[in-house]
């Protein structure tokens, strides 16, 4: 049994939940209500305002800086880790958060350049052995901040084109500025990995998250720009996004990059096993993000104004898999395999053996051409089964504003739900499922509504801003969730 929550959401003093305290007791309380997982969303850096997203990175290996804890770090004094005003406690305010821990992070950093060279020794041992991506990333990161946000392929030639002396002078000029975004890694890893212990300690595994596309303003695509579709000034020729449905006429549109895989399979796949390598560093499974394209992807000529003229182009995501089995040995990997899931797909997740996702909402959802498929009782034993995702309404949410309401009695019929106790219901019947892993994101535990939904896919304000409440998962919570997860076997 597993519970998702993003860092995001969880309780702390700096607007944002972070690898602090707040995520070590939530530790504690998942060991405490007999839960063996604790699924998050990538925990790279978040996309540029006002979106925010943890699905359009800047980088596909750094971790966010905004999840280093402030007051782990012992280099900031009381008056310098009070946020200001402007920084709500109840929810995620971008802005306001970023500014006041950057600033943070930077008086931090100018006091820690002064330690000794043996309390940094650990610092450049992390340094070197992450250099093949933290230089390019720590540059990046930099570069951008002189231009003022700009992203690259609109920064000057030599620079957008990765010219060998305009890097190296840049090297020069922003030596200082490379080396606090090279000490942000640092921490952000040094208490990274502290928390995983501690998680290992309670028996608590940690599922993470690959999302199978980058942005295009990212570390990756700028210093790999040979293996993305990219015409000569670093535009792309062709971008993602998913073809015209019912409830989405035009199409969907999404805008990343799309992969130049003659490239990569020249490479062998190097840069795919290194995102794989990097997220079993900090986690024990994976989710790939929309599965299905590892073996179609939807190919949008970059100029069409939506994604009604794109093409199917073919994936090779079996040569991707092996490459990264044969690489780094077996490893738990979850595919999100929900949309139009086709023989093809179905053959790739069962070839190298991976559970894919069944959603109660959509069982009774009248929009899913396969809904049977997501009813409990049709569950396989190789799935994970999950109340909803955080692209969805919360469960609450669903029952009370879907249409036709025929589907919500139906959903609530087929878990005997009533009442207050709707959510329990619901929950007990993904539990009672033959799926071997059930996962349920803590707003449905909580019985929350609207108010708690973490994500609105197609709209950009207003996103992955929810945060639980310090005292909202209580003990009765916990002792229930273990009374559950031991009548249906799923203690570990």
């Amino acid at each position: 049994m597993g519970l998702l929550m993003h860092l995001t959401c969880l309780p702390g003093p700096h607007g944002s939940g972070d690898l602090g305290q707040g995520a070590h007791r939530f530790i504690d309380f998942c060991a405490e209500a007999g839960v063996s997982w604790w699924q998050m969303l990538p925990v790279n850096p978040p996309g540029d305002p006002p979106g925010n997203a943890p699905y359009t990175s800047p980088s596909a290996l750094a971790g966010n800086p905004f999840f280093v804890a402030l007051g782990e770090l012992g280099l900031l004094s009381g008056e310098e880790l009070r946020p200001p005003q402007d920084v709500p406690d109840n929810r995620v305010d971008y802005p306001a958060m970023r500014h006041f821990r950057e600033q943070a992070l930077r008086t931090a950093y100018d006091r820690f350049i002064h330690a000794s060279d043996d309390e940094k020794k650990p610092f450049h041992a992390f340094c070197d052995a992450q250099r093949d991506w933290l230089e390019d990333y720590a540059l990046f990161t930099a570069i951008k901040q002189v231009f003022a946000g700009k992203p690259w392929y609109e920064w000057d030639p030599p620079l957008r084109d990765r010219d060998p002396a305009a890097l190296a002078e840049a090297r020069q000029a922003h030596a200082r500025e490379i080396d606090f975004w090279r000490f942000v890694q640092y921490q952000f890893d040094q208490q990274w990995q502290a928390l995983r212990r501690h998680a290992a300690e309670k028996g608590v595994a940690l599922i993470g998250d690959i999302p199978i596309f980058v942005a295009h303003d990212s570390a990756d695509v700028w210093a790999y720009p040979h293996l993305f579709r990219l015409n000569a000034v670093g535009r792309p020729e062709f971008v993602s996004g998913y073809p015209p449905d019912a409830a989405a006429p035009a199409g969907q549109k999404w805008g990343h990059p799309l992969y130049d895989w003659d490239a990569h399979r020249r490479e062998g796949f190097k840069w795919w096993t290194a995102r794989f390598a990097s997220a079993f560093r900090r986690f024990d499974a994976v989710r790939i993000d929309h599965f299905l394209g590892f073996t179609r992807l939807w190919a949008i000529p970059a100029s069409s104004p939506t994604a009604e003229k794109g093409t199917w182009w073919p994936t090779p995501g079996g040569q991707i898999l092996a490459a990264v089995r044969d690489a780094l040995g077996e490893h738990p990997i979850i595919a999100e395999d929900l949309g139009r899931v086709t023989r093809h797909d179905a053959a790739l997740r069962k070839r190298f053996g991976l559970p894919g996702m069944r959603i109660y909402l959509f069982g009774f959802d009248a929009n899913q051409p396969q809904a049977m498929y997501h009813r409990p009782h049709c569950y396989t034993h190789d799935s994970v089964a999950y109340t909803g995702t955080h692209d969805n309404p919360t469960l609450m949410e669903w029952l009370r504003e879907v249409r036709p309401r025929g589907s919500a009695r139906m959903a609530r019929d087929y878990a005997g739900a009533r009442g207050k106790q709707t959510h329990w219901a619901i929950i007990r019947a993904v539990m009672a499922s033959p799926a071997n892993t059930a996962i349920f994101p803590v707003q449905d535990v909580l019985g929350l509504g609207a108010e708690a939904r973490m994500n609105r896919p197609g709209t950009r304000d207003g996103n992955w801003t929810w945060r639980i409440s310090a005292d909202a998962l209580t003990g009765e919570i916990a002792a229930r969730l273990r009374a559950m997860a031991c009548l249906f076997g799923r203690l570990r």
